[in-house]
């Protein structure tokens, strides 16, 4: 149990809980409760699938800015390193993770809700990457993951400019999968994971790093990726759970094994 950051289990879902108010600013303290709460949620077993979750009123507006206005480049760059990978600690959850957006999810906050699998937005959220607007470029992987998922184009305009982004915009690039009341949005991000909770565990993740690593790769390469891991599957028990199921016609019953 950290100070900032929680992980809280019920019924196969894990939610990771930030909660340093009044806005979950990503200070080097959250950041590193983050990467732990991420390492435990993909090492338990009774942990299926994954919500990352700010509350009811802001899923995170960012970096602490007091914390950083006074570091220089040196000791930036002795930190840099460790805010990236706190990030893709949560990118390599090896299972499924969904980002429950309430308010604003700007610069950092943006950045880890990058780093979900999918993304659930309130109708009243606010998403950007301002950082431009302090003199820097995002620097937890908004230049990396966001133009993979929206395109380069409107990842330079929302980078270059800085300004936010309304949850219809969101939706219409691409930057979020699904727009709820604000009150619906961390149920509805629940009810998404919750899909995954009796799932075939090793398939799933089979399934999100054959994704994941195939993006970075030419097709080639990410055919090569996926034939490895379709075939490795074949020496699970869910494989053989689900095709006998299927023969059957039964709806099978995965053991994660």
């Amino acid at each position: 149990m950290g100070e900032f950051v929680n992980l809280e289990v019920a019924d196969g879902v894990g939610t990771i809980r930030l909660s340093r108010p009044p806005m979950n600013a990503l200070n080097r303290q959250l950041q590193e409760e983050l990467r732990a709460a991420a390492h435990e949620a993909g090492e338990r077993a009774d942990v299926r699938a994954v919500v990352l979750y700010g509350g009811e009123k802001v899923f995170a507006a960012g970096a602490d800015i007091k914390e950083m206005a006074d570091m220089a480049y040196v000791d930036m760059a002795d930190r840099g390193a460790a805010l990236q990978s706190s990030f893709t600690a949560v990118a390599e959850i090896p299972k499924p993770v969904v980002a429950a957006i309430t308010g604003f999810a700007l610069g950092g906050g943006c950045e880890l809700a990058l780093c979900a699998d999918v993304r659930v937005c309130a109708d009243t959220a606010k998403l950007g990457q301002p950082e431009i607007t302090l003199g820097i470029i995002p620097g937890a992987g908004g230049t990396q993951r966001l133009p993979r998922l929206i395109g380069p184009a409107k990842a330079k305009d929302l980078i270059f400019t800085g300004r936010f982004v309304a949850a219809d915009e969101a939706l219409a690039i691409g930057l979020v999968d699904r727009v709820v009341p604000a009150e619906h949005v961390y149920a509805e991000a629940v009810k998404w994971a919750t899909q995954f909770a009796n799932g075939p565990v090793y398939a799933l993740r089979a399934a999100k790093e054959a994704i994941d690593r195939g993006l970075d790769v030419d097709l080639d390469t990410g055919l090569e990726i996926e034939r490895l891991q379709f075939t490795a599957l074949f020496a699970t028990e869910d494989r053989s759970t689900g095709m006998r199921a299927f023969v059957a016609k039964e709806k099978p019953k995965f053991t994660g094994r």
